[in-house]
């Protein structure tokens, strides 16, 4: 696998999780002299080291900060600061810094049926990138296409670009985080779903937020797909500097305009990749064919189907490839119907545009809410849902948080909250029986804490599968 462009060169690595010992591994069977550096320490992480060490990889435990004389490469972990000294020594010594996706995409090789590597088509937005991408790879795949979901889902995007067996497309999911160290990534087709304020200790403001989710319509080929109820994703298209013949496709919920996807008397209908655009639709399926058929995933679907058709998916393939996804666990999943009340199990919803979303798919609500709230305000959140809450159950560190916006703008929800200090199972056992004490049949009890767990569990995915628990112990 040595490549002489790669044979010797000092690279550093920066992080020593999932992404860069992929990244260390990859470089490593290209040549380079790999040194991976990390600022913790710990027998954890000694073990993660030592495989990579007994292939002849340097590693740096303890020490994230100082640029190794001689680099002439530095490939980051998405979770590290731009504004990290390891990057200011890089800056200041000129060595670039890329991303695994940037790293990604220059190790693209061509396919062997049509000499070009295989398109991508890619993915962002503050919530639903992992949906619509799984979503348009199972249309892809009902299309016959060699695809995966890939990226920050799925299989790793370098796996997939080194693949023995070369996919034909890729369906490419990208955080911000990733679209900030990808200068140079130019995809065939993009969709930015949606944006709002996330990860901003990160970016430092939600205008560097949404430049980098920009990022991932510069270059695009054939199509800029933007959300027609966020004009901020419109407004990323326009900014984009793309190739010559790249459309502007919007999607949304209402019946669709010319170069738009949208739903007409309970069909998906595309108005923008038929051949008389102005007179003419074509059905893509039913909303009943999106599972499960809530107002937002309806839009993903939208999104995937936008994309799909970009790359030159028939109708069918869109229909049969959205019967077949199932989504993953904890987003919006049903868990159970017990004594006339639905039971939701939502625990992705970790920030405020998520669970506004969700909380939008229901009525009338009992709404489980809170844990960290990663300096959330959510005022605009609870005055939005206000009129579809039966009552909330508030939890975690960052409760008082939606206790007081309830205050101002639901004082006559009725709130519960379970006694503070329990964790896991004990803590969620008491959850569930508050919201049970709190709904009447016909309502729906809604997971969709609108902030992050590990307050209370160890990650969204166990908030999300104790609550499952107790409500089929109920």
């Amino acid at each position: 696998m040595n490549n002489p462009e790669w044979a010797g060169l000092p690279v550093v690595v920066a992080g020593l999780g999932l992404s860069g010992i992929s990244a260390a591994r990859v470089l490593h069977g290209l040549g380079a002299h790999v040194t991976v550096v990390d600022g913790g320490d710990g027998p954890g992480l000694a073990a993660k080291a030592a495989p990579l060490v007994d292939q002849g990889v340097t590693v740096r435990l303890g020490d994230g900060a100082s640029l190794p004389a001689g680099t002439r490469l530095v490939v980051t972990s998405p979770g590290w600061a731009p504004d990290g000294p390891l990057f200011a020594a890089a800056a200041e010594a000129g060595v670039p810094v890329w991303g695994d996706v940037e790293l990604a995409w220059r190790l693209r090789t061509p396919h062997p049926a049509t000499g070009e590597p295989a398109p991508w088509l890619a993915v962002t937005g503050t919530n639903g990138k992992t949906t619509t991408v799984q979503m348009l790879a199972s249309i892809l795949t009902a299309a016959g296409k060699r695809t995966a979901a890939v990226g920050n889902v799925g299989v790793s995007v370098l796996d997939a670009v080194l693949a023995e067996e070369p996919y034909d497309v890729l369906a490419v999911e990208l955080s911000s985080y990733q679209l900030h160290w990808a200068p140079s990534l130019r995809v065939h087709s993009a969709a930015v779903l949606n944006l709002a304020p996330d990860h901003l200790d990160w970016h430092g403001s939600m205008e560097a937020y949404a430049a980098d989710k920009g990022r991932i319509y510069e270059g695009n080929q054939v199509a800029c797909v933007y959300n027609l109820a966020d004009p901020a994703t419109e407004a990323l298209v326009r900014e984009a500097d793309v190739e010559e013949g790249c459309r502007a496709i919007g999607f949304g919920l209402d019946a669709p305009a010319v170069s738009h996807l949208g739903v007409v008397d309970g069909l998906l209908v595309d108005r923008a990749f038929v051949a008389d655009r102005a007179n003419s639709a074509a059905e893509l399926g039913a909303v009943a064919d999106v599972n499960p058929p809530a107002p937002h995933n309806i839009a993903n679907a939208l999104a995937a189907a936008a994309l799909a058709r970009a790359y030159g998916v028939d109708a069918k393939a869109v229909r049969d490839g959205l019967r077949a996804f199932s989504p993953d666990k904890h987003r919006i999943a049903h868990v159970a119907e017990v004594d006339g009340v639905t039971w939701i199990d939502d625990s992705k919803a970790t920030n405020t545009h998520a669970a506004a979303a969700s909380l939008a798919a229901y009525r009338p609500v009992v709404w489980i809410a809170g844990g960290l709230a990663k300096g959330a305000a959510f005022d605009e959140l609870v005055a939005g849902a206000a009129d579809r809450l039966r009552a909330a159950v508030l939890i975690g560190q960052d409760r008082q948080l939606i206790r007081e916006a309830l205050e101002r703008h639901a004082p006559d929800v009725p709130v519960f909250e379970p006694a503070p200090g329990q964790t896991g199972a004990e803590a969620m056992t008491a959850i569930v029986a508050a919201a049970a004490a709190a709904a009447e049949k016909g309502d729906t009890v809604l997971l969709a804490p609108a902030c992050a767990s590990m307050d209370m569990f160890t990650h969204y995915g166990e908030r999300g599968d104790l609550f499952a628990a107790a409500v089929r112990a109920l």
